[in-house]
């Protein structure tokens, strides 16, 4: 069956003025395909150079620099990577001119008629989108996976069909402007974050509920039962609203208790694994489990859940082990770019650990990590430029608490403090780098972040 929407898109692009902000990973698929439908492209970016792979391209220019901006409302169309803020001057200013603002992922949505499935929320949505990607899978669907993860998928969205399913992790810089309709949506949780893109947290708060804005009443809303803001979300849905909780029974939706996951997505209690035969370590991970299970059990059956989760290990960069040195183990958990993140992460050991803390600023508050961090850290390393508010909440919880912390060195790289953590464990002891913080400070991403400390890691003799 044709497309009629994208037989309808490529009739309009052609010979239309493409402004693409940004010249990143993203966006490289989506300039070629529409270049290649026609369209007249202007690549724009701060940073003065032209990626290899837009070599050779016709109808293409470049204003890059300080000026990357300029000229903005003479444009037909902007698609923005989600790193640049819609709210900008130069961009509202070329919407009220009548410009139409867009992005590769909302661009994507809008035009396939595959089965769109969005994860998002505070922390989990990689793991949950992961999960989501290999139920169904294994279920013997077609599926592909983008957003935050997988690949670009602008550039594919001709080849995937009504019988196809995508699964996208979406972050709230994507969703800020998002009207599309996304059919199964779920949100793992919101709390502070991102507070240094964001006006203020209200707004970051708005564009998570982007998500399922766009939705009919055919579709489907996961809600986490165990989180005031996200709990109150679902008066707000047009579709089916299903929850999930670690806390509580749930009318519809799938929830954890005495050992147990069980679903009533189907309007019975099903009882679909025992928690202890997940391989994923940690509560949050149950919770991931079942906010996966929520959004596609109808569809894949309880069995393929339970098979999954029984054999699945994680997400890179997930509270990774890396290996066990001296007897001492070693884990990255450098997505762990927020206190709630770190926080889940000191939830999964029963002993306390030496944490690896601090990074880069997104103005997020810091005073929740103090009661945690007292109960389940014996030393606490620091570095970046979090340090200062990592350690003040620790700090103003050993007062309260009228009892000495726990040692806290800080240093001003990861090398030297990986190296004292090494001098200062013993057999027995966990290591584990989970920042509570964005890697920007020092890092590209991070991924870089991680796969440095892993090499650090995997270095000792």
């Amino acid at each position: 069956m044709s497309n009629l929407k994208i037989e309808e898109f490529k009739n309009n692009i052609r010979g239309k003025k493409v402004s693409v902000i940004g010249l990143g990973i993203s966006n490289i698929p989506a300039i070629k395909y529409l270049n290649k439908l026609g369209a007249y492209i202007v690549g724009r970016d701060k940073k003065e150079e032209i990626p290899e792979e837009l070599n050779g391209l016709e109808n293409i220019e470049y204003i890059l620099g300080d000026k990357y901006l300029d000229g903005l409302e003479n444009s037909d169309y902007i698609l923005r990577s989600p790193g640049v803020k819609p709210f900008i001057p130069e961009i509202q200013k070329a919407v009220q001119m009548g410009v139409i603002l867009t992005s590769e992922m909302e661009l994507f949505i809008h035009l396939t008629n595959a089965t769109v499935i969005g994860i998002t929320g505070s922390d989990g949505k990689t793991t949950t989108t992961t999960l989501t990607s290999l139920f169904l899978k294994e279920a013997g669907k077609n599926v592909y996976v983008g957003g935050n993860i997988g690949i670009p998928l602008l550039d594919k969205v001709e080849e995937i069909t009504q019988e196809d399913y995508v699964v996208l992790e979406l972050s709230s810089f994507q969703l800020m402007t998002m009207d599309e309709k996304i059919d199964r949506a779920a949100i793992t949780n919101i709390s502070p974050n991102h507070l240094d893109y964001h006006r203020s947290y209200e707004e970051y708060i708005f564009a998570k509920t982007n998500i399922f804005n766009g939705q009919d009443e055919n579709g489907i809303l996961v809600l986490n039962n165990d989180n005031e803001l996200t709990k109150e979300f679902g008066q707000k849905a047009k579709g089916k609203v299903r929850m999930f909780s670690l806390e509580e029974k749930v009318d519809c939706g799938v929830y954890y208790e005495n050992g147990e996951i069980i679903s009533t997505v189907n309007g019975n209690e099903e009882k679909i694994m025992d928690a202890k035969e997940v391989k994923l370590v940690g509560m949050h991970n149950i919770a991931n489990i079942c906010t996966a299970a929520s959004l596609v059990i109808d569809i894949t059956g309880k069995e393929v859940i339970k098979k999954v989760a029984k054999n699945f290990g994680g997400v890179e960069h997930r509270m990774e082990l890396v290996r066990e040195y001296n007897g001492v183990k070693w884990y990255n958990d450098s997505i762990a770019s927020s206190p709630t993140r770190t926080i889940a992460g000191l939830k999964s050991f029963d002993q306390k650990v030496i944490l690896i803390a601090g990074g880069y600023d997104k103005n997020i508050p810091y005073d929740i990590m103090g009661p945690y961090i007292m109960n389940k850290v014996k030393l606490l390393i620091l570095v970046g430029t979090t340090s200062p508010k990592i350690k003040d909440a620790v700090e103003i919880e050993a007062k309260r608490r009228r009892k000495k912390t726990m040692p806290i060195v800080e240093f001003e790289n990861l090398k030297d403090a990986v190296e004292y953590a090494k001098e200062n464990s013993e057999k027995g002891d966990v290591v584990a780098m989970s920042p509570a913080s964005a890697s920007f400070d020092l890092y590209k991403n991070f991924e870089e972040r991680g796969n440095y400390f892993k090499k650090l890691v995997n270095s000792f003799k």
